[in-house]
């Protein structure tokens, strides 16, 4: 389905004055505000304005949509009104052009059928035995170093260390930190606040991040394509589109630098706020310690998917984490046709923003939203909510495609960790969280590990 150039063009100002709201500071607009407190801001909107407002942020004035009707509009988007790659263009279109993110409609239907054979039960079997393997070393050096740690910088390492042997191979050689210096780069310039890449930025470096990623997977692909492999990477190079002719070489380029982007800096995001709850609530991390040992696993002994499957109250536990802190706090898209929300005219255009943020601490939907209780999330809870009141990983045609890929790592993490570790904050700590635009500890996280 083309988009018509018109129907992404921002609408003229005065179109939008009939929304509730106010765009701050000539030209800042609110961005500053924001940046310091999203949660607390867009709370306060919405105290003032209601559940659609008016903002100005980032140079351009946009409709905010709260609550999970706003997000089963938007996220599902039955009548096609939205842009997922016109709303997330300016953030990520220099550096991720043409990940599945930035596809809308038929053509993203398409790649994400090809990119799903990347997901299968085959494939994701190999992932689980690198990640398990990967994870239980990593884990067993966090065990000979007992004491006080920052998890954030540890656990940013792991999942990327993780990305480079489940998606690129375990074979890859010295090229991985390379790569993953490119990756870190490229993530930083995602969200700099200068634009252009010009010398000496932090977007330069970005842009220069893509050139060693592209040169890579180019010199890579024909390899990949000759003598196959199980690693994502490898699957990719062998995914075929609806007419059965192999994906294009700057296709897998463009759909692997952004599945390796969202693997790690979201997973590294949602593991640290796991493991911060489980150090802040002792009592839910026996509970979870207690769970692993019913699948009486030896530490070095590998793990099953169907191991995995029976780890229910972990899986509830990471959904609280998420819950609190969601990877993609908030997700912009661009209307590409008119349309009308709880009685608001919005013109075609208009750059629209859903929380789900804001949706995962609505008290009405979550007693006591800034409460840790997994048992939010037991099956006879989950189906008496709102089908898109619980939105971490979106919903819709744009829903995550590696969720389950995010789930298998956690829970694997969490049979590691639990079963040689124990977790607690320091004595007095309370830890400061920056929220946007992926939520991460301001110094890293500290917490306190022991041997059990």
């Amino acid at each position: 389905m083309a988009l018509p150039s018109a129907s992404v063009t921002p609408p003229k100002r005065n179109s939008l004055k009939h929304i509730p709201g106010d765009e701050g500071w000539p030209l800042i607009g609110h961005t500053l505000q924001i940046l310091a407190d999203p949660k607390g801001f867009i709370e306060r909107r919405a105290q003032k304005y209601g559940l659609v407002y008016r903002s100005h942020i980032f140079g351009e004035t946009s409709v905010v949509l709260l609550g999970p009707d706003a997000n089963e509009l938007v996220m599902f988007d039955q009548d096609k009104l939205f842009s997922s790659k016109h709303g997330w263009d300016s953030i990520l279109g220099l550096l991720f052009p043409r990940g599945l993110m930035l596809r809308d409609f038929e053509e993203h239907r398409i790649h994400r059928k090809a990119l799903s054979v990347a997901f299968k039960a085959g494939p994701m079997q190999s992932y689980l035995a690198k990640l398990d393997k990967g994870i239980a070393a990593r884990i067993a050096q966090w065990k000979k170093q007992p004491g006080e740690m920052k998890i954030y910088p540890a656990m940013k390492q792991l999942t990327l260390d993780l990305a480079a042997t489940s998606f690129l191979g375990a074979d890859i050689g010295p090229e991985v930190d390379a790569i993953n210096r490119a990756f870190v780069d490229m993530v930083a310039a995602a969200v700099a606040p200068i634009r252009r890449p010009l010398p000496g930025t932090q977007m330069a470096r970005g842009v220069n991040g893509r050139k060693r990623i592209v040169a890579y997977f180019s010199e890579q692909i024909p390899i990949r394509r000759e003598k196959g492999g199980d690693d994502l990477f490898s699957q990719l190079c062998q995914a075929r589109d609806e007419n059965d002719e192999l994906l294009s070489a700057q296709d897998v380029i463009d759909h692997m630098s952004f599945l390796m982007m969202a693997a790690h800096d979201t997973l590294t995001s949602s593991l640290t706020s796991f493991v911060g709850e489980l150090a802040a609530h002792p009592g839910w991390q026996q509970k979870l310690r207690d769970e692993v040992a019913t699948l009486r696993l030896a530490a070095d002994d590998p793990i099953s998917s169907g191991a995995l499957d029976k780890l229910p109250l972990t899986e509830m536990a990471f959904n609280e984490a998420l819950r609190k802190k969601p990877p993609v706090p908030s997700m912009p898209r661009r209307a590409v046709r008119d349309f009308s929300f709880m009685g608001f005219a919005i013109p075609a255009g208009t750059l629209v923003g859903v929380n789900p943020v804001f949706t995962h601490h609505m008290p009405a939907i979550w007693p006591d939203p800034d409460a840790f209780d997994p048992l939010r999330f037991t099956g006879e809870a989950q189906r008496a909510r709102h089908r898109f009141a619980f939105v971490p990983y979106g919903g819709g045609a744009h829903k995550c495609l590696g969720q389950h890929f995010a789930y298998m790592q956690a829970k694997c993490f969490a049979r590691h960790f639990l079963q040689n570790l124990s977790v607690s904050l320091p004595q007095g700590y309370r830890p400061e969280w920056q929220m946007w635009p992926i939520p991460k500890p301001r110094d890293g996280l500290r917490v306190v590990v022991k041997p059990v």
